[in-house]
Parts: C-alpha cells; structure tokens; sequence
C-alpha cells in the first residue's frame, strides 16, 4: 500500500484577491507501515495537506495515487478510499454526532455496507483498542472530556479498519497526562496493526519521540523530510521558520561544542542519556 503525491499545488479562492497558495509543488510517498510526523507552524500546509490525502480537498494541479490508481479518475470511489485512509480531526467534536458512542463508532462500518451485528462487533473491538470504559458505551459523545473525545473519533475511524491513519493535533488542548495517554495509545496501534500512521503536531518532543519520518511543512512546501535525527541537524534553520527543536537537541549541541563526544543527533531524552553516560565511560 503505498500513497503518492505528485507536483500536488493547492490555491485558496483561485482567480480572486484573496488567493493564496496553500501548496506548491507537493512530491511525496507514504509507504505501508512508516509512523510519520508531519510538523510546521501555522498556516504552514500541514492541514491542508493531510485533507488531500483521502481527497476531502481536491489539489488545484498535480495527482494523487493510492494503491497505484489515481483518485481523481471519474469512476473513482472516493468513499472507499475514505474507509481505508483514515482521518481524525483536530477538534473530535467535528466527527461526532450520534446520541451515544457506541453508536457513533457503528456509524462508519454500517455506511461501509456491514450488517447491524457486525458493525457492532466492529465498534466493540475499536473501544476496547483505545480503553474506553464499557459503563461509557452508551452516554453522549459530548458529555465526554477532550481526551475521552478523542478517544471515540479515534474509535471510528479504527472500527472501518483503515490501511492508514491520519490525527491532526490529536493532543490540542489535553494537560500532559492526557497527551501521553493519546500518543502512548496511538505508537501501541501502530505497533500492534502494522498500519501506516500520520501525526500531524506542532510539538517536536512529542514526534522526535514517536515518528520515525518527519517531514517539516514551510510555507506550502517541504522544507525537509527524514529522519527525526537527520531533521532537527537542521534545529537553526528550523528556528527561522519558527520551529524549535526538542530540548535535548539543544543540550547535545552544547555538549558537542563543549568537547563530549556525544551523539548530537539524539532526539529523546532516552538517547541522549544513553549518549552521554557513553561519553563518561
């Protein structure tokens, strides 16, 4: 499984004073189990980007390929390619809209053309996946905290049993025990399912600590993509555009220019201690 983005442009109000170029020249492939962190300031393209992906926003030039088929041809089931291509938005209220949860998460499945009994099976699995309360299964949605939220939109886009999963901002607005419950939930689903997943953050801790790609959005474009270690090298051109690297890459860099020899291009803390108890051995 494999999704191509090919010389992909986006303008906002084409032809009008207000256009504005969301993304310029777009080449891009996400292979089949990559974890991949997509960050940027905003207004950067990270979101706009991410709704290309399952063709909620159509690119104003360039293609777009899944599984080797371009989904802009005439005969193209776009509702297929949502059920495989997953998207949880940044703020969980836009995708919940049932009377109770285990209905919400029932919804997609039935729309897929699955019995009552199986979406219900689906819905089940999918709670249970990301450790929502059995007594929880049948209140509103929005009587819900954030992180419980998140939680159930993240529940019913699993219940479709997508090849790849897209979070926008999944941790906006959650207190730190929260955010790791979130991120700790999401690296676990990626392990055991073996599915491609997309983390879109501001937060470069958190992906230096979870992804394994990162590609950094700037003005529309990608200003680079590899891994964290290879990236946040970049951490004075990355503060140009607004973006700080992790703390430790800052400490690593002040040790190496100290003498240690240390690896400065560790991105967790796990890596650096690891790094500098090596340096005093």
């Amino acid at each position: 499984m494999s999704l191509i983005l090919d010389k992909v442009s986006y303008v906002y109000s084409e032809g009008t004073a207000y256009e504005r170029w969301a993304l310029k020249n777009i080449n891009l492939k996400l292979e089949d189990g990559e974890f991949i962190g997509i960050i940027g300031h905003t207004g950067s393209g990270k979101s706009t980007l991410i709704q290309h992906f399952n063709g909620l926003i159509k690119a104003t030039s360039g293609g777009i390929y899944f599984n080797g088929r371009d989904i802009y041809e005439e005969d193209y089931d776009k509702r297929e390619l949502r059920t495989q291509v997953g998207l949880v938005f940044q703020y969980p209220e836009h995708q919940l809209f049932e009377t109770t949860i285990f209905d919400d998460v029932c919804f997609g499945p039935i729309n897929q053309g699955l019995s009552k009994n199986e979406a219900g099976l689906r819905a089940f699995e999918a709670l249970r996946s990301v450790g929502m309360s059995e007594k929880l299964y049948y209140q509103s949605p929005f009587d819900l905290s954030g992180g419980q939220k998140r939680r159930v939109a993240i529940a019913g886009v699993l219940a479709m049993k997508p090849k790849m999963l897209i979070l926008d901002e999944p941790t906006a607005g959650l207190d730190p025990k929260g955010r790791d419950e979130i991120l700790d939930l999401i690296a676990a689903m990626h392990k055991e399912r073996n599915m491609t997943v997309v983390l879109v953050s501001h937060s470069m801790e958190d992906v230096a600590k979870y992804v394994e790609r990162m590609i950094v959005m700037n003005d529309g474009e990608i200003m680079y993509d590899g891994t964290p270690g290879e990236v946040f090298l970049h951490y004075k051109e990355l503060e140009a555009v607004g973006l700080a690297a992790p703390q430790v890459t800052y400490l690593m860099h002040e040790l190496k220019e100290q003498g240690l020899p240390v690896n400065s291009a560790a991105t967790t803390v796990e890596e650096a201690m690891e790094s500098i108890l090596k340096a005093f051995r």
